[in-house]
């Protein structure tokens, strides 16, 4: 759950989520050791002798900042494609959850055929996230979530399970997600859909 003042990401509560942040964490890492590298190089430069004359037709030079950015693009891009994969992993055995967007709410359908409208909740203890009627899903099993809308574009957005998938009419939007703990997790609309687009939460309640 967010919290007043957060800068980093939210719990993440899917394999996929906690893989996105070793990621972040990896790239970001990364390109910080770049950054003090590059400014060592410019302090040096500006505040010694060393004439930038020396570096012209240097070949050692030349070979050096040709193969390691290369090696930092093979560092960046290797787990950056595994991640890309994993994101389109379609498990073998999983339970389907269909969601409705609709302006301004969601309709969902789970493993009981029964579908629920989910309203933003009036007297809400969590501001503009909580819902009549929530999502009650099980930890430790696949589910597989079938998105379309009725109406405009939506997005169906949850970040604990890395889950962002546009709501399109006519069109079916499948992403896939393992919630791994039991707990209340929250998400939002994040596609502008009209006067209400802010009071469309989406509460997942995982047992």
């Amino acid at each position: 759950m967010s919290f007043w003042g957060q800068m980093g990401f939210m719990d993440p509560s899917s394999p996929l989520m906690e893989e996105m942040i070793m990621f972040h964490d990896h790239a970001m890492s990364i390109l910080v050791a770049i950054f003090v590298f590059v400014v060592l190089i410019g302090c040096k430069f500006t505040f010694s002798s060393y004439s930038s004359r020396l570096m012209i037709e240097n070949h050692m030079l030349e070979t050096i900042w040709t193969i390691v950015p290369a090696i930092v693009l093979i560092l960046l891009a290797g787990p950056s494609l595994v991640l890309l994969y994993l994101l389109d992993d379609v498990p073998s055995e999983g339970l389907m959850l269909k969601v409705v967007g609709s302006q301004w709410y969601w309709t969902t359908e789970s493993g009981n055929n029964t579908m629920t409208e989910c309203y933003l909740k009036s007297d809400s203890l969590v501001r503009n996230l909580e819902v009549d009627s929530p999502i009650i899903l099980r930890a430790q099993l696949n589910y597989s979530s079938m998105v379309t809308s009725s109406d405009v574009l939506h997005s169906f957005a949850v970040p604990s399970f890395a889950i962002k998938v546009d709501a399109v009419p006519g069109r079916l939007n499948v992403v896939n997600f393992f919630p791994n703990y039991p707990g209340v997790y929250y998400g939002q609309c994040s596609e502008i859909c009209g006067a209400n687009h802010a009071f469309m939460p989406i509460e997942i309640k995982v047992k």
